[in-house]
C-alpha cells in the first residue's frame, strides 16, 4: 500500500469514527445520564457517575408511578406484528410483480412507490375518521394497520431488487420438478432473502418503535399507550422531571439497539449485496 493510499484509508476512518461518535455520544450521554442525580445531570452532563452523582431515583420514578411495563409490551405487540405483516406481505407483493408479468403490473408498481414518496402523515385526519368509522380507536389494531401501510411500499422496493438478483434457473427447476408455487416462494425463494429481510426488518422496526404522532392520535387510553408516548407524561409545561425522563427514553433505547446488533451483519450484507457484480 502506497502512502498515498494509505492516507486515503485514513481519511475515511477518521470519518467513519467520527460519524460513530456523533451517532453513539447521544445514546451514551442519556443512559448515562440516567444514572445521576438531578444535579449532576445539569452539573456536568459529561462526567460518568461516580459513587457521589450515581442514583437509581429515575428508574424507581418509572417503574412507581407509570405503567411502564403495558407501554413496553404494547411496544413489542405493534412493532413485532407489524414487521411480520410487512415482511410477509411484502416479500409476497415483490415475488408476484417480479416474477408474474400482467397487464397493470408495471402501474401498480408505480402505484405503490408512491407510497416511499407520500409521507403519510399526510392523510392522519383520513385515517382517524377510517379507525373512528371502524371502531378501531384507542386499539393496538389500528396502530399495526397503520404501520403495515406505512412499511410496505419500502419493503417491496428493497425486495423486489433481491428477488431479481435470484437465478430463473433455481424457479424453473423446482417447476420442472412439479413443485406449487406456493412451496417454490416459502422453500426456494424465502431463504435466499433473508439479508434483504434483516434489511427491511430494521428499516421497520425502527420507525415504528421510535414513533410518537399515530400513538397520540390513535390511542387514549393507558392501557394501550406505546413506551415513546408513556415516556410524555414525565415533560410538563413548567416542570420536567429528567431523572424519569432519562430513565424512560434509556429503557426505550435498549430494545432497538439489541435488534440491531443481532441483525447487523445480515444488514450489512443487505445493504451491500448487488453493489458489486
Amino acid at each position: 500500500m502506497t502512502a498515498e493510499q494509505r492516507a486515503k484509508s485514513l481519511g475515511v476512518h477518521l470519518v467513519l469514527i467520527a460519524y460513530s461518535l456523533l451517532a453513539v455520544g447521544p445514546i451514551l450521554l442519556v443512559v448515562m445520564n440516567s444514572f445521576k442525580v438531578r444535579s449532576a445531570i445539569f452539573g456536568s452532563p459529561l462526567a460518568p457517575p461516580d459513587a457521589a452523582t450515581f442514583s437509581l431515583v429515575g428508574y424507581e420514578k418509572v417503574f412507581r408511578s407509570s405503567h411502564i411495563l403495558t407501554y413496553y409490551s404494547n411496544s413489542l405487540i405493534v412493532t413485532l406484528v407489524s414487521m411480520a405483516l410487512v415482511l410477509l406481505f411484502g416479500a409476497m407483493a415483490a415475488w408476484a410483480l417480479t416474477e408474474y408479468r400482467f397487464r397493470g403490473s408495471t402501474a401498480l408498481a408505480l402505484f405503490l412507490s408512491i407510497g416511499i414518496m407520500v409521507p403519510i402523515r399526510l392523510g392522519s385526519v383520513a385515517i382517524l375518521n377510517m379507525m373512528r368509522s371502524a371502531g378501531l380507536n384507542d386499539t393496538l389494531t389500528a396502530l399495526i394497520l397503520v404501520y403495515v401501510a406505512q412499511g410496505l411500499p419500502m419493503s417491496i422496493f428493497i425486495l423486489s431488487e433481491f428477488i431479481q438478483q435470484i437465478p430463473r434457473d433455481l424457479r424453473d427447476a423446482a417447476r420442472c420438478d412439479g413443485v406449487p408455487e406456493t412451496r417454490i416462494f416459502f422453500e426456494v425463494v424465502a431463504p435466499l432473502l433473508r439479508p434483504a429481510i434483516a434489511t427491511v426488518a430494521v428499516f421497520t422496526i425502527v420507525p415504528i418503535w421510535n414513533d410518537l404522532w399515530f400513538p397520540l392520535i390513535l390511542t387514549s387510553s393507558d392501557s394501550t399507550h406505546t413506551v415513546t408516548l408513556g415516556v410524555q407524561q414525565f415533560l410538563g409545561q413548567y416542570i420536567t422531571d429528567w431523572n424519569s425522563v432519562l430513565a424512560a427514553l434509556s429503557m426505550a433505547i435498549l430494545p432497538v439497539v439489541m435488534i440491531y446488533v443481532i441483525l447487523s451483519r445480515q444488514l450489512i450484507a443487505g445493504l451491500t449485496s448487488g453493489a458489486v457484480k
